[in-house]
């Protein structure tokens, strides 16, 4: 009798499994981690993304893994993009990691939060090859405390 009930229980998380995984939009994603839980002014983080797609629309996001104790509100970042035919931009960001309350926006885990924030939404790259993305941290402060890590991702924009 366990036998006959065991089948559908397992088909069903089997199709599950292959549900979920058909979900993953997901081109690019990966975090550097700093040395003692801090960002230092000439650390410049840099990820290298092969886009091959051009075509479809695109979401990119920053994650930024803090400690509750982090002194401030935000982060200003220097972001450099080098393109496939070397041109670059350069850019000033800022991330608001806390509402005006002092609530953090992100996801917390005990002292530690998670925060994935949507930079572009719906972009498309102009060609694929090699896209070059760097940040630097723009605070004041150096090294700037902390921050355990930071990350980039990018994925296809929901249809």
């Amino acid at each position: 009798m366990i036998k006959k009930e065991i089948k559908p229980f397992a088909a069903l998380v089997v199709l599950l499994i292959v549900l979920t995984g058909c979900k993953n939009n997901t081109i690019f994603s990966k975090y550097e981690t700093f040395a003692e839980n801090e960002w230092q002014a000439n650390n410049k983080v840099t990820f290298k993304v092969n886009v091959v797609d051009s075509i479809n629309l695109h979401d990119i996001y920053l994650m930024v893994r803090h400690a509750e104790s982090y002194p401030y509100s935000n982060l200003f970042l220097f972001v450099t993009t080098r393109y496939p035919d070397g041109k670059e931009l350069k850019d000033t960001m800022e991330l608001i990691l806390a509402n005006q309350k002092g609530e953090w926006l992100g996801d917390g885990a005990g002292e530690i939060y998670d925060y994935r924030v949507p930079v572009k939404k719906n972009i498309r790259f102009a060609r694929g090859g090699e896209y070059q993305f760097s940040f630097e941290q723009g605070m004041r402060v150096d090294p700037l405390p902390l921050i355990m890590d930071f990350g980039f991702e990018i994925e296809k924009s929901p249809e």
